[in-house]
């Protein structure tokens, strides 16, 4: 899994599409009409940008904004 890190924080984990999908109990593809509609920010990365990784302060955001 890739990470992110800074100078004066230690790496953290990217969370994939099926992981958020996981921790919320709901399928891959309301995770990423989740992402369609703007409500999760991701990072694309890879060539061209393809793949979909989301920080998991993005997703706390996300998941405290719907109520969970």
């Amino acid at each position: 899994m890739p990470q992110i890190t800074s100078k004066k924080s230690r790496p953290r984990q990217l969370l994939t599409v099926k992981d958020v999908a996981e921790l919320d109990n709901c399928s891959e593809k309301t995770v990423r009409r989740a992402i369609a509609s703007g409500l999760l920010e991701v990072i694309r990365v890879g060539p061209g940008g393809r793949l979909i990784r989301i920080d998991p302060a993005a997703h706390a955001a996300y998941r405290q904004a719907q109520c969970w």
